[in-house]
This record gives structure tokens, C-alpha cells and sequence, in this order.
């Protein structure tokens, strides 16, 4: 229905000042917040597609806005097209396109955390998502700083894609703000809501010396039991030799590395609560096996996450790996014993079963992804 009213107002409406918008030159003329007071939501989506279009960049998403730049006699599609191409007036025109974008939103969406950098998210203005959604407002709090997301070439690839993103690899989490921080909390709320988890990485600093119960572990990945287990260990001030779970925890201002810190230093409780998280895990490793997944279980997991978990089950049958990546994380593991005479045909059914539906997620993964931010 809302691309039926945009391709609507796509006959004849005047612009900013009675200019006609298809003239108007992005490139030398900036955009006033005044100019776009009065504007809806879809003419400010057609105009934000117009200054990329000018630039051929193709919208393959948004066909609505595919349509109408190819029946223009100016669009030139660029499959090359990069945001470098922008000039500094397109930018700063863009930024008050989304800005007058982001006051219209009845709820926050993707591309609006830039203008919540001061002002306080509640539940209500957080309003319904998806969980690629949820991950990606998460995400952009902190790429608005220039985050690099290491772990998640998904989102990194995601904000790669964004106008505004400038990545810094110095970027310090102490840079937000008590509002930014809150509206993190929010967020990952929202997030604990959605999947009916008590627990996610990052959630320890209040268990510490509080026993986990199994019941606690329920709907959490492998992947993030693994970070659960070994982030008991790093508030307490483990130093990590592996690259992933050194990368991991460095993203928290609360880790502080300890050289002198030793295993045996853990508490009774949170020894205890290793092997109740190493139980789960095990169990999950085990089901890999043992019984068929089913698609609701990999729903909201970006294609990294998918790609990890369907290559543990061959780990599991010893195949050597030639991904660097995959083989540094595979062989964290003491259950990992790669081996040269691998051969797939040694997955049972169930083994193939769920690599194949593992697989075809994975290949849907990127356009769970597909709005603009």
C-alpha cells in the first residue's frame, strides 16, 4: 500500500522553493531543515533516492524507487556506485532528509540513533521489530562513533553501506553518553524480550556470585554460551591467547586484563556456574547430531552465525579447515581433531539434514537486512 501512494506522488509535485525535484541540484545546492518541514515520509524517501540515484546508484531493494529512476532520462545505473561519490553539500543534504525522516517516525527505525544521541528511548518509542532490526539499532549507537564490528561482518558490512558511517579504529566505548548507554539498555531489553532469554554476553556483571540454573540458559545459541562461560572468566581478568574471545571482550570497558589472574581464583559459585554453561553447551554440540533442527531455531541469525554453526558439524567429523577464520575458531576448541582423511559421506542423515537447512538460511540470511539507515 505505501508504495502505491509514493509511486502516486511521483507525477507532478513541486519541490523545495517551487523547484521542480528532479532539477534540483543536490550537488551544489544544500537542503534546509526548513525546506523540508511539511514533507511526508515518501516524499522524503523519493528525494533521499534521487540524490543516489544521480549517482546511478541501483535500488534493488526498494523497486518503488527503482521504477521511478529508471523511467528517468537522467539515471545512468552504476553498479560501481560508492558513497565516496557523495559531495560534502549531497551529505549534509542527506543527513536533512533523514533527520525531518526520523521526527516523523512514529516508532525509531534503522538510520535514526544519529538523532537520539540526546534524547532518551522507552519501550514505547522503541516500538515493534524484527531481530535483525533490534541488532542493528544495537549496532548503530555505537557505529554512529565509528565502531568497527569485528565479530559481525554482517553489520559491519551493513554500516559499511551507509552515507554516514566513518569508521575509527580507535573508536573507545567510554565516548557514549549516559543517554546513549541507557539507550543501549533499552535495546537489549527489547532484545531479551523477543527471544525469551534471561541471559545474553554482556548480562554477567550481576551473576558473578549468583548461580545460573539451566532454566536460565534456555533459547541461547552455542555460540553465546561460549562467550557466556568464558566472560565469567573475564571479569574476573583473564588475558585471552584466542584471537576471537580477545577481540570479544575488548569491546567492554569493564574488561580489564589481569596477568596474575589464574583459573583457580574463581569462586565456588562461578566455578560452578562453568560447568552448568560447558553442560548446556555440550548438550547443544551433542543435538547437532542428534536431532533436526527446525527453521524457527535459526530464525533472526545473521550469516555469520549460521556459517559457524553449520561448519561445527563437520568440526565435529574432523574436517580440516583451510578458513583461516574458521580454523582458529574450530581449534579453540579440545574437542577439535582435524583430520586429512575427512570425508563428508561420514555425516549421518540427521548431520545432513541440518547442514542443508543450515545452508539454505544461510543463502537468505543477507536480505533479512534489506531496509535503509
Amino acid at each position: 500500500m505505501r508504495k502505491l501512494v509514493l509511486l502516486s506522488l511521483l507525477a507532478a509535485l513541486p519541490l523545495f522553493a517551487a523547484k521542480p525535484w528532479e532539477t534540483f541540484d543536490y550537488a551544489k545546492e544544500r537542503l534546509t531543515d526548513a525546506a523540508v518541514a511539511d514533507r511526508t515520509l515518501d516524499e522524503l524517501r523519493l528525494v533521499r533516492g534521487i540524490i543516489f540515484g544521480r549517482h546511478g546508484r541501483v535500488f534493488g531493494v526498494d523497486r518503488d524507487i527503482d521504477r521511478y529512476l529508471r523511467a528517468q532520462s537522467w539515471y545512468k545505473a552504476n553498479p560501481d556506485f560508492d558513497n565516496i561519490d557523495l559531495s560534502e553539500l549531497e551529505h549534509a543534504s542527506l543527513d536533512v532528509i533523514r533527520g525531518a525522516e526520523a521526527r516523523l517516525h512514529a516508532h525509531v527505525e534503522p538510520g535514526d540513533m544519529r538523532w537520539w544521541k540526546a534524547r532518551s528511548l522507552s519501550e514505547s518509542l522503541l516500538g515493534e521489530h524484527t531481530g535483525p532490526e533490534l541488532r542493528v539499532l544495537l549496532a548503530e549507537i555505537e557505529a554512529i562513533h565509528g565502531k568497527y564490528l569485528e565479530d559481525s561482518p554482517t553489520l559491519q558490512a551493513y554500516f559499511d553501506a551507509r552515507y554516514w558511517y566513518r569508521m575509527d579504529r580507535d573508536y573507545d566505548p567510554k565516548v557514549l553518553t549516559a543517554i546513549e548507554r541507557k539507550n543501549l539498555d533499552v535495546i537489549e531489553s527489547a532484545i531479551h524480550r523477543q527471544r525469551k532469554v534471561v541471559l545474553l554476553p554482556g548480562d554477567l556483571a550481576g551473576w558473578l556470585d549468583k548461580p545460573i540454573t539451566p532454566l536460565a540458559l534456555e533459547n541461547i545459541g552455542l555460540h553465546e554460551l561460549r562467550l557466556l562461560r568464558n566472560e565469567i572468566y573475564a571479569r574476573r581478568g583473564r588475558e585471552f591467547k584466542t584471537a576471537w574471545l580477545a577481540n570479544w571482550f575488548s569491546q567492554y570497558t569493564w574488561y580489564k586484563p589481569d596477568e596474575k589472574f589464574r583459573d583457580d581464583m574463581l569462586t565456588a559459585v562461578q566455578k560452578s556456574n562453568v560447568r552448568i554453561i560447558t553442560t548446556r553447551e555440550r548438550e547443544l554440540h551433542d543435538a547437532l547430531s542428534t536431532k533436526e533442527m527446525k527453521t524457527s531455531m535459526l530464525e533472526g541469525l545473521f550469516t555469520e552465525d549460521l556459517r559457524r554453526l553449520r561448519n561445527e558439524i563437520y568440526a565435529r567429523r574432523g574436517r580440516p579447515f583451510k578458513d583461516q577464520e574458521l580454523r582458529e575458531y574450530f581449534t579453540s576448541f579440545d574437542w577439535y581433531h582435524p583430520a586429512s582423511s575427512f570425508n563428508e559421506a561420514s555425516l549421518t542423515p540427521v548431520e545432513h539434514a541440518n547442514a542443508e537447512l543450515i545452508r539454505r538460511m544461510e543463502s537468505e540470511a543477507s536480505s533479512r537486512i534489506n531496509f535503509e539507515g
